[in-house]
């Protein structure tokens, strides 16, 4: 079974890392997945060995909150996403302004001296009669562990957490906080007594050397910094979730639905399958559902893509955030709640964005033990120092820096901010990927394989050519050849029906039809003797063909049917009908391959069509008249050459070959988004967004390359850099204060690099076919 859970307390990676290995610990438990961005957890387990009240436990024993997700109708009034992450921001704000209130005098008061030295400042009488010289000293430092107190207790979450943290042995970056800060603290006390105490004895040496030696505003300068950090990473990371919210607000609050013959208003949560749901211009559908009545054009370009409404008749399917633009509609609901298309879009956009990348597992195992470790490091690094010679002081603050600097969360959050924003991106473009794997696979991908039908073609048979025979006009052929084709059921008569629709001819009526299997059609029509069908069907008739048998033979070269109408034993014309190329599919494929990629069309077709197919869209390799199973056969041959590949299919008859490939990709499945076999789904039937699905992936692994580069980089330079590694060569020491504010930074940079993937756009060489 597979379960999501909403979890609560965790602030860095390390937290992650900690519920995730706290939880893989029970029996029964198959997968765990704990996404930081969305504080959720999504765990794989057998029902049979362990229950979700035993997860939520063992996520409560690490020192953290779990629960299942309510539902609406157990918390009607439950904030959204992004309710609760602006009340968090608001909250953060609070605490960043209120630690600014107090740090600003903090830090005058602390440097007052340096000021005045560095900018010219003038010092305040009272500020120069009070606090200056060591007979003062009390007073001094006094008076800044009281302007340090509000600054402490308002990020007392830290002191909280992390030494909860540290007390179940999962120590955090809040426990790294809570140290480093106390350290400073804790010595500044021992300073105010020190100085009280060599007044108190005459020593006027000790009194004005702890005086310049207190650390207070190094503490208010680290939870100042950390908090704006914290502040402006929760800015950012609210801007993540956009495109889920943004799809979460398409859908409409309210329906009308029939109720004893009446309209009436009702929440869209109170929607049944079953209910007929009334739908006028300019209105949002509610749910899913099939129309019963009316007809309209509806914009489904939100979901889609699609930038052109499609219309709507009877029988056909309306999806759920779609906009009725002109008429009347009312329709049967079918699918409602959770089970519309737009909740599983949401579902699989959240489902992707909680999930983990394989590039992502190093990152996490480091930091698991990257707080421990770091720990180590200040520790040792203290002891070096104070066996070096030097004092106390020196020593602490070169802990403190050590442990203020080290950045789990830069670590933590290079992945999953990345991966959120390009899932997100993903879905703006109509193209929903399924996990974090998928993305990154897609990325690395040397070989498409296409399916054709309903891929490279539209799917369904249109009439291409009208050929009249001499003396015959265009329209009257189409009026005999629709006339002969109303009554038939052979698949190709509905294009030709759609043709003689498009020019608003009339089909006649017929007598004496008859149908023969494989070869065609006989009626008349007002009387006359008339034949539809192939080639041997108008000779057995004895219909003369001149050179129209030459003619017939390069259409079917041409991968197109060709169809033979003839009326009272005189050859009419020729209609030739064909699955067509999409618009998009020539530009598609030829993108396809500058991008280096080897590009294969397997198809069932004959050999001629598909090598007609292959010579319009310039596609490298066509096999032919191969079944669903030798789809799979040559993927797998494929990938025995030592390519990634990846194949297009539309998730039905091609299920085997789609599961077998490294990424498969369901194209034109907008309505039908739970597709197993598929790892990613194309909303919309064009070829082009598997360019994009491509180029999504190529730049989001990029990204994620570039933050964990900063990441790794950051903290290798940094922590040596605050161990004091470059003291004796070059005599450079990094002061907590400093550390602290580098700390906060390359969270700040990781995230806002992410969120360079919302500028995301797919690049043509040329622009697209519309």
């Amino acid at each position: 079974m597979r379960q999501k859970f909403d979890v609560t307390g965790m602030t860095c990676s390390a937290c992650s890392a900690h519920v995730e290995k706290s939880v893989r610990k029970l029996d029964g438990v198959q997968d765990v997945a704990v996404s930081l961005l969305q504080n959720s957890m999504t765990v794989t387990y057998d029902e049979t060995i362990v229950t979700p009240q035993q997860i939520i436990q063992s996520v409560i024993d690490a020192g953290y909150g779990a629960s299942l997700p309510a539902t609406k109708a157990e918390t009607p009034k439950q904030e959204s996403a992004s309710a609760l992450a602006a009340a968090e921001q608001k909250a953060m704000r609070k605490r960043l302004w209120v630690s600014i209130a107090f740090w600003i005098p903090l830090m005058y008061l602390a440097m007052f001296h340096m000021f005045k030295e560095w900018f010219g400042l003038p010092i305040p009488a009272f500020m120069h009669n009070a606090f200056h010289g060591p007979e003062n000293g009390v007073v001094y430092a006094f008076t800044q562990f009281l302007l340090l107190l509000p600054i402490v207790y308002v990020n007392r979450k830290y002191y909280q957490a992390g030494f909860k943290a540290l007390r179940r042995r999962s120590p955090n970056m809040d426990s790294l906080i809570a140290i480093g800060s106390s350290a400073a603290v804790v010595y500044g006390i021992y300073a105010i007594f020190r100085i009280g105490y060599a007044l108190g004895h005459g020593d006027m040496d000790t009194a004005s050397h702890y005086t310049m030696d207190i650390y207070f505003e190094s503490a208010g300068t680290i939870l100042t910094l950390i908090t704006l950090g914290k502040y402006l990473e929760a800015r950012s990371k609210g801007r993540t979730s956009e495109a889920i919210e943004k799809l979460m607000d398409l859908a409409p609050k309210t329906a009308t639905v029939l109720r004893d013959g009446k309209e009436v208003g009702v929440p869209v949560e109170e929607v049944r399958v079953g209910d007929i749901v009334v739908i006028r211009p300019g209105q949002s559908i509610p749910v899913d559902g099939v129309v019963i009545e009316g007809s309209s054009a509806v914009d489904q370009s939100m979901l889609t893509g699609e930038s052109i409404p499609v219309e709507k008749k009877v029988g056909d399917k309306v999806v759920a955030a779609t906009i009725n633009k002109s008429g009347y509609l009312k329709f049967r609901a079918e699918k409602v709640g959770k089970d519309t298309t737009l909740s599983q879009i949401i579902e699989l956009v959240e489902e992707a964005a909680a999930s983990k990348a394989p590039i992502s597992k190093l990152a996490d195992k480091i930091s698991g033990v990257f707080v421990p470790i770091v720990i180590g490091i200040a520790a040792v690094s203290a002891a070096i120092w104070l066996i070096a010679g030097r004092d106390a002081s020196f020593a602490l603050s070169i802990a403190i820096a050590v442990l203020v600097i080290s950045c789990p969360c830069a670590l933590g959050l290079a992945t999953p901010v990345a991966i959120m924003v390009g899932t997100g991106k993903g879905a703006q473009h109509g193209i929903l990927i399924k996990s974090a794997e998928a993305l990154e696979t897609v990325h690395a991908v040397t070989a498409v394989v296409l399916d054709k039908t309903g891929t490279v073609t539209e799917g369904k048979p249109a009439v291409t050519d009208v050929l009249p025979a001499d003396g015959i006009d265009a329209d009257r052929l189409l009026l005999v050849a629709a006339s002969l084709e109303g009554p038939s059921e052979h698949p190709l008569a509905e294009a030709v029906l759609a043709k003689a629709a498009e020019r608003n001819l009339t089909p006649l009526p017929v007598s004496s039809f008859a149908a023969v299997s494989g070869r065609g059609i006989t009626a008349l029509i007002d009387g006359k003797p008339c034949y539809a069908g192939n080639l041997a069907f108008m000779r057995e008739n004895g219909i003369a063909l001149g050179g129209w048998a030459d003619k017939a033979e390069t259409l079917a070269a041409e991968g197109k049917t060709p169809l033979f109408f003839a009326a009272k034993g005189q050859l009419l014309g020729v209609i030739a009908v064909a699955d067509v190329v999409k618009p998009t599919s020539k530009d598609a494929v030829a993108e396809l391959k500058a991008m280096g990629l080897s590009v294969t069309m397997l198809t069932g077709d004959n050999k001629t069509t598909a090598e007609a197919i292959r010579k319009q869209t310039g596609i490298d390799h066509v096999i032919a008249e191969v079944l669903p199973q030798d789809k799979e056969r040559e993927v797998r041959r494929l990938q025995e050459e030592g390519h990634k590949v990846v194949m297009v299919g539309d998730g039905i008859n091609d299920a085997p070959a789609l599961a077998r490939a490294d990424v498969g990709l369901a194209i034109g499945a907008g309505t039908d988004i739970a597709i197993e076999s598929a790892d990613i789904v194309l909303m919309k039937s064009d070829l082009a967004d598997v360019v994009t699905a491509i180029q999504l992936g190529k730049a989001t692994i990029r990204n994620i390359k570039q933050n964990l580069f900063w990441a790794f980089f950051y903290n290798t330079l940094g922590i040596p850099l605050a161990a004091g590694a470059l003291i004796p060569v070059l005599g450079i020491k990094l002061d907590p204060m400093f550390a602290a504010a580098a700390m906060s930074l390359s969270s700040v940079f990781v995230v806002t690099n992410a969120l360079r993937l919302k500028f995301f756009q797919p690049k043509f060489r040329k622009e697209r076919t519309q």
